[in-house]
């Protein structure tokens, strides 16, 4: 009862009551408080200082700010809102509200509309590919999905969470015990590891809904081969999906990387795609390296004619 009534008593305040109101709506700063209210600093300072101690306040370190917040209970909040509805700048108050929460929204519009046109080079927090591509595979649809030339799975396992079954097919036997390894780890039962050669699939034809190339088709020894055999086990309206490097000059990747491909020209894609009888062929640079030997990655997609 004495924490009640000296709520009460100073709820009977009206600068605290205008101040506990606009709380009870938003966490707000002393200084957007001020804005609001018209009063000086070190009045609402007093003012916070005592509704703190009476726990009606609660104070949170927001980086370089400090914010207010109300923690009033049900019948505080009651008395409170009968209160308020009585003060004559209740009104005031709510449109000063507003206009600092607008202030709010506009600098963080103003953070991107600066960063426009460097958002896609610049770090930003919890911003990553990765990310992103869980986020669009769950759009994908259930279906049936090889993972051509797949390594060590990393790929296939992210496809794994939405395919009805993914079959991973990789010409090392290294890479192949590696990917079924972390699979049994991680619990993942819809996902196959076969031994094979990119250009003669361990694949029933046509069984598959989709197939991917990631960054695989360089290593082929004949490209349009492996093509040709990624159309055999497709479905009728199958899709293709190639991820590569752009044609570049960097002779050292043969050795680094074991590239037999110095990458592929979006026209050379687009020839071979036609030689395998894909059709609807898109093709577009979807990333530039901004270090040399500056990459670019080509993303190819073709379906099968149904």
């Amino acid at each position: 009862m004495t924490s009640l009534l000296k709520s009460l008593k100073l709820l009977g305040d009206e600068s605290r009551l205008r101040l506990l109101r606009l709380l009870a709506s938003e966490e707000l700063s002393v200084a957007e408080l001020q804005e609001v209210l018209g009063m000086g600093q070190s009045r609402i300072s007093m003012a916070l200082a005592q509704l703190k101690q009476a726990g009606l306040v609660d104070l949170r370190k927001s980086g370089q700010k400090h914010l207010y917040r109300y923690t009033g209970d049900k019948t505080v909040t009651q008395v409170l809102e009968q209160a308020g509805a009585e003060l004559p700048e209740a009104a005031s108050d709510d449109t000063g509200l507003r206009l600092v929460l607008k202030k709010r929204k506009d600098r963080i519009r103003a953070y991107f509309d600066e960063l426009a046109g460097r958002f896609g080079r610049d770090y930003v927090p919890g911003r990553s590919w990765q990310a992103l591509a869980e986020m669009a595979l769950k759009l994908l649809p259930p279906m049936r999905i090889a993972d051509i030339g797949a390594g060590e799975g990393t790929l296939s396992l992210l496809l794994a969470q939405r395919a009805e079954r993914v079959i991973a097919v990789d010409n090392s036997e290294q890479m192949i015990a590696y990917g079924r390894e972390a699979a049994a780890k991680a619990g993942v039962r819809n996902l196959e590891f076969r031994l094979g050669d990119l250009e003669e699939l361990p694949i029933e034809e046509a069984s598959v809904d989709l197939a991917v190339f990631s960054q695989s088709l360089h290593h082929a020894l004949h490209p349009l081969a492996a093509l040709k055999d990624a159309y055999r086990i497709l479905k009728p309206g199958g899709k293709l999906m190639i991820l590569d490097l752009n044609r570049h000059g960097y002779e050292e990747a043969r050795e680094l990387y074991a590239d037999v491909w110095l990458g592929f020209a979006q026209v050379e894609l687009a020839e071979m795609l036609k030689k395998a009888r894909f059709r609807g062929v898109e093709l577009s640079v979807v990333h530039r390296e901004e270090a040399a030997p500056y990459f670019e990655t080509v993303l190819a997609v073709a379906l099968k004619p149904a």
